[in-house]
């Protein structure tokens, strides 16, 4: 049975996902698992849903590798665990089929390209920052927890604790807790 895999990293990544959808159709994927979410931060669970759906004979299909994975210890990771599983992976751009000693190694190469470019395009992205950061032009992302301020000492006010308060407001508990430092007395 061929299975398929599509992901984008954001919900406003629409067409992205449409596009890869109508890819693993056209090739008779016959189950696709999707997500729309960041491989860096998120658990997959749609990605897991898949490999644990594998069965002997199976090939589990992504259009492409960064689709799949981030880094290539991701990736020879997941198609370790689809092998286990009686199953293959094959990648539809650049065409990889591991089925094959030859298609395990051209997968692998490739996957260590795709680190390699990743990495390459982060380190500019970080040079970049700090170009900007040089030139006054770059100001960072908008604090978020400190724009809350007044709705976490509302909350923790009618007895509210710090952990129940960080997930009614989508911050971190930390964020919390250095707002509920910065607005006891000083003792100076």
């Amino acid at each position: 049975m061929k299975l398929g895999y599509a992901r984008t990293s954001t919900v406003e990544q629409k067409a992205g996902l449409d596009a890869q959808l109508r890819d693993l159709q056209k090739i008779g994927c016959e189950k696709i698992f999707q997500e729309q979410l960041s491989s860096v931060d998120a658990q997959r669970l749609q990605l897991a849903a898949a490999i644990d759906y594998c069965r002997d004979g199976d090939i589990l299909v992504c259009t492409k590798l960064d689709r799949l994975a981030r880094s290539v210890a991701d990736v020879v990771r997941i198609e370790e665990q689809i092998r286990k599983r009686g199953a293959s992976l094959v990648i539809l751009d650049p065409s990889m089929d591991t089925t094959s000693p030859a298609g395990r190694l051209t997968f692998n190469v490739l996957a260590s390209i795709a680190q390699f470019e990743r990495e390459i395009m982060l380190q500019r992205q970080r040079e970049g920052i700090a170009k900007a950061k040089g030139e006054g032009k770059y100001k960072g992302r908008k604090p978020t927890a400190r724009a809350k301020s007044a709705e976490v000492l509302a909350l923790r006010e009618i007895g509210i604790g710090a952990t129940e308060i960080a997930k009614k407001l989508g911050i971190g508990r930390k964020s919390v807790y250095r707002i509920f430092e910065d607005a006891a007395p000083s003792t100076t």
